[in-house]
């Protein structure tokens, strides 16, 4: 493709299906456009063999690069979308301009954001300094075997970026008015507690799980984890999901179940948090397993996050607001092999039905992506 603009390369890439965990033709379109550019291109499909549905295997990567000295400035982000559900206007995988957007899933989470990027590419002297794409196909899923593979694959071959740009879409009504310096962790919980099956006019002959369970709930809803930190929300626990699965009125059950999710910021850690709950179910003669998705990353503000606020005050205006709200992204792998802050289009339409993206804010983004690259790579180490 010879018309880098980032409208071009947004609609090639819309146009390529790739519901996570996602393969081929996406990222057969990226690696060309990629080698025009001057890119050294590396793809590998990891998870090949994992039998586990879980585990959403096989799954496809991309790390480009161009450059080997200076500064080393990467940009990361997925290629993997949700399923697009039924009821759009037009196919989802069918990029088409209606006024002044353009529709399409993934549009902003987030092809439209590697396309700014990537356009931004043209724009940056080969010479410039060293800058690389970490590109997964599983960001959307399990996230098993996409970013932390590439990390992987990085340090095998002794490439770590100085920092890095996670294109996730952080803004929220305007284009530039967040960024996100950081986000909480993820912990999931199960809570089985097992009791003994009988009839419910003779309870002195069985012992009811559920009376426990709920005696188990009301104390962790009890807990206030902390009061939020200068940058950080309060930590929250949400009960999620209740099982019983008794059919029968005059029985009591054998078993009760319930799920938990906690979202955390830095003052805890996953495995704090997962002896903190056991004890409470162990002591209620419950059960727990913990399953957790991320810890919590920040990225203090300094060189990188000033660089972005510059950049975007110079294109749009605003200042962004440095954040850690919303979910889990794959800066939580990344945050430990460099500082990481998250900077992308608006999040209005991500996940739903007619996913659109403002063209205007493509180009904006471009020149914003550019005007980053270039003030760190300038930076004279």
């Amino acid at each position: 493709m010879n018309d880098h603009t980032p409208l071009s390369i947004a609609k090639a890439l819309i146009a390529c299906p790739s519901i996570t965990p996602a393969t081929g033709s996406v990222f057969d379109a990226a690696e060309a456009m990629l080698e025009l550019l001057g890119f050294t291109v590396e793809r590998f499909l990891a998870g090949e063999g994992d039998d586990d549905p879980d585990h959403g295997a096989p799954v496809e990567n991309l790390f480009a690069i161009r450059g080997n000295g200076g500064r080393h400035f990467a940009f990361a982000g997925h290629f993997d979308v949700v399923p697009p559900g039924n009821g759009w206007t037009s196919d989802p995988f069918e990029p088409e301009i209606r006024g002044d957007l353009l529709y399409g899933r993934g549009a902003v989470d987030m092809k439209g954001s590697i396309a700014a990027f990537i356009a931004a590419l043209k724009h940056i002297p080969e010479d410039a300094g060293t800058i690389s794409l970490i590109i997964t196909g599983d960001e959307e899923g399990p996230a098993i075997y996409g970013t932390r593979a590439l990390i992987d694959h990085m340090q095998a071959r002794g490439t770590i970026p100085d920092m890095c740009l996670v294109g996730e879409p952080t803004s929220v009504n305007r284009l530039g008015d967040m960024m996100k310096i950081g986000r909480r962790g993820s912990v999931n919980m199960w809570i089985t507690v097992e009791g003994v099956q009988g009839h419910v006019a003779y309870p002195h002959l069985a012992d009811n799980p559920i009376t426990k369970l709920t005696a188990i709930l009301a104390e962790i809803d009890a807990l206030i984890l902390d009061e939020g930190t200068e940058f950080f929300q309060p930590s929250n626990i949400e009960v999620t999901d209740l099982t019983v699965g008794n059919p029968a009125h005059n029985v009591i059950p054998a078993r009760a179940e319930a799920r938990l999710s906690i979202r955390f910021n830095d003052r805890h850690s996953g495995d704090s948090l997962s002896k903190m709950i056991a004890e409470i179910v162990e002591r209620g003669g419950g059960t727990l397993k913990p399953v957790i998705s991320g810890e919590p990353f920040f990225t203090p503000p300094g060189e990188l996050s000033n660089a972005i606020a510059s950049a975007v005050k110079a294109v749009t205006g605003l200042d962004p607001e440095p954040s850690t709200t919303g979910g889990t992204s794959d800066a939580r792998f990344l945050s430990k092999i460099c500082p990481v802050v998250e900077f992308g289009l608006c999040n209005a339409t991500m996940h739903k039905l007619d996913e659109a993206v403002a063209i205007a804010d493509l180009d904006q983004l471009t020149e914003i992506y550019r005007r980053i690259v270039t003030a760190i790579l300038t930076v004279r180490t």
